[in-house]
C-alpha cells in the first residue's frame, strides 16, 4: 500500500492486485449472487460527486442491526477514499446486502461511537484476531495491537458509516 500527499492529506493506493482483488466481489452483485456473501458484506451505491455517475462498492459490514437494518461500515482508506468523499458529499446512497438495492441514509459516527463499534467486531472475531489485526495495521500504515489507544486511533484515522434503511426513519 502506498500513500501519497501531506500527513494530513494522505491519500492511500492499493497496489494493482489488491485494487482488482477488491473490485471482484461487485461481480458477483452484478450477477444477481450478492447473497452469498451474506451480512457480513454489502455493496453501497453511490453518486460520484464530480461526474454525478453511479458507482459502487463492495464493504465489510462491521456491525448490523436486525432489527433496524442498519449496518455500519468503515472507510478503509481513510476519509479520502472516493465513496467515503461521494457519501459524505450528499446524494442518493443505496446498499445491497444481496436482496437488491435499497435506499439508505447515513451517518459518520462520532469517535467514541466508533470506538464502541470496532470493540464488538474485535469481540464477535476474537478466533480471527490476529489476522484481523494484521489487516487493520496494513490499511493504516502502522502496527494495531487491538489495545484501547490503538483503537482510538484506529477510529480517528478510519471513519465509521452506519447506513440506515430510507423506510426505517423515525
Amino acid at each position: 500500500m502506498s500513500t501519497t500527499g501531506t500527513p494530513s492529506t494522505r491519500r492511500r493506493t492499493a497496489p494493482p492486485w489488491l485494487a482488482t482483488a477488491f473490485r471482484l466481489p461487485n461481480g458477483l452483485y452484478d450477477r444477481g449472487l450478492g447473497r452469498l456473501l451474506g451480512h457480513r458484506f454489502l455493496r453501497l451505491t453511490h453518486t460520484g460527486r464530480r461526474t454525478g455517475r453511479s458507482r459502487h462498492v463492495v464493504l465489510e459490514v462491521v456491525e448490523h442491526d436486525p432489527v433496524t437494518g442498519a449496518v455500519t461500515v468503515v472507510s478503509g482508506f481513510g476519509r479520502s477514499a472516493d465513496w467515503f468523499r461521494n457519501v459524505t458529499a450528499g446524494g442518493p446512497v443505496a446498499v445491497d446486502l444481496g436482496r437488491g438495492p435499497r435506499l439508505a441514509d447515513h451517518q459518520v459516527l462520532p469517535l467514541e461511537e466508533a470506538v464502541a463499534v470496532l470493540r464488538r467486531y474485535e469481540g464477535r472475531n476474537r478466533l480471527a484476531g490476529p489476522l484481523v489485526r494484521r489487516a487493520l495495521g496494513a490499511l493504516v500504515g502502522w502496527r494495531y495491537t487491538g489495545s484501547d489507544a490503538d483503537r482510538r486511533r484506529l477510529a480517528a484515522e478510519l471513519p465509521m458509516v452506519r447506513l440506515t434503511p430510507a423506510a426505517s426513519r423515525p
